[in-house]
């Protein structure tokens, strides 16, 4: 039985065949050199933020988490396009200290090691601070320095985003400071002589569910000023995560921008007097750069077995993790496919895309349904903008690494 396949996004669809910024996909593909191959539209990707920037109060920024596609030429396109760069290795904070000044940088995740630390504390760059002993380790290595640490506590909320692929609060975690010892430690910050810049509150990531974004900001904005007063303390900036998704699957719907940034701007305009002065950020990834993507990879063999059709193409699961479906997916849905040159044919071939590696993991289309196709043909997997290439296991048994290109770059 065939399966259905996500939604392609809307900038791509409606076409009798795939182009990108005014290119077809052989064209990238010629430009690129090769396939496989990973497109990225900045021009979707800046329409899409100033659609989000015209949403949102004025009082909120908007954040790029690197980890979402830390390339660095795509970097240096969503860089100026945002108000800071959130990072969560050593690794990106270099990359994104190319691009932009320090204190638009912070850097969060757990077991950071006491010489990234040390180059945080150089740089200017905020901690997003993990844990008690990690504040402890960047107090002394400031004293070392001389260096007055700039510091944000990430908070573990005790609430989670309902509806998110992934939930970040409510619950034990390696994530940030447990919310009854975030006061106390606010107040330990400050009396060491640190920078204390705010607090970080991450509950969940890739919801659709809107209604539930808007109910946990409201709820982060609450908790952030519960514990502002108990800290006794303005906190400079509350960064309130992020959450959302974008649709993959078969039925996913985009969550409601214009709804979100209504809702938050209510919520700020009662702003509690203990955030009076306070700035807030949003803080997302694949919502900016996830749809802006197409990974590019061409029919290298077409075979049959038992009364089944295979489609082998030359990249897979070691470019493209999570539409194979081996990223933290519980049930095996397909991604938004199709031949790049024939979006508008009638579909009426099923078969199942499968990449070149040795492991029947290595599956791009699970029984879809596509236009009939060609050894030599290009097939799109859409949504590939972030995820992809630095997520994937690229040196998992030593095919070549996916070509990345740019398409409406900006002074290239």
């Amino acid at each position: 039985m065939s399966k259905p396949t996500g939604p392609i996004p809307p900038q791509f669809a409606e076409q009798e065949q795939l182009t990108i910024g005014g290119r077809t996909a052989e064209q990238w593909v010629e430009a690129a050199g090769d396939t496989p191959l990973f497109v990225y539209d900045v021009g979707s990707i800046g329409d899409r933020l100033a659609r989000l920037r015209a949403a949102l109060p004025d009082i909120v920024d908007i954040h790029y988490a690197v980890k979402a596609n830390p390339w660095e030429p795509l970097l240096a396109q969503v860089a100026p396009l945002v108000g800071g760069l959130d990072v969560a290795s050593a690794g990106e904070m270099v990359k994104a200290l190319a691009v932009k000044p320090a204190q638009h940088i912070s850097f969060a995740g757990p077991g950071k090691r006491d010489n990234e630390l040390e180059a945080a504390i150089r740089a200017g760059v905020t901690l997003n601070a993990e844990s008690v002993g990690e504040v402890d380790r960047a107090l002394r290595i400031g004293k070392r320095l001389g260096l007055a640490p700039q510091i944000a506590i990430r908070v573990n909320p005790d609430f989670e985003l309902r509806g998110s692929g992934m939930k970040m609060g409510g619950r034990a975690s390696p994530f940030g400071i447990d919310v009854a010892s975030v006061p106390g430690l606010v107040r330990k910050l400050t009396d060491a002589g640190a920078q204390w810049r705010g607090f970080h509150i991450f509950a969940g990531s890739q919801s659709l569910d809107t209604a539930a974004i808007i109910e946990t900001q409201a709820a982060t904005v609450d908790l952030a000023a519960r514990l502002a007063g108990e800290a006794g303390a303005v906190p400079p900036l509350v960064n309130l995560g992020g959450g959302f998704g974008i649709p993959y699957f078969h039925g996913d719907t985009p969550v409601d921008i214009a709804a979100i940034g209504t809702a938050l701007a209510e919520k700020l305009a009662d702003m509690p007097v203990n955030l009076s002065g306070s700035r807030f950020a949003i803080e997302l990834g694949r919502w900016i750069v996830g749809e802006a993507g197409v990974y590019l990879t061409r029919i290298v063999d077409i075979k049959t077995s038992g009364e089944e059709s295979f489609w082998v193409v030359d990249g897979g699961l070691n470019h493209q993790l999570a539409a194979s479906g081996n990223f933290g997916t519980v049930v095996r849905r397909n991604y938004p496919i199709a031949v790049a040159d024939r979006l508008d044919h009638l579909a009426d071939v099923e078969t199942s895309v499968v990449g070149p590696l040795c492991t029947p993991l290595d599956r791009l289309g699970d029984r879809v349904v596509l236009p009939k196709a060609e050894v030599g043909d290009l097939i799109a997997i859409f949504c590939a903008g972030a995820y992809g290439a630095s997520a994937s296991p690229s040196g998992f048994l030593g095919h070549p690494a996916a070509r990345e290109i740019l398409a409406n770059a900006k002074n290239s």
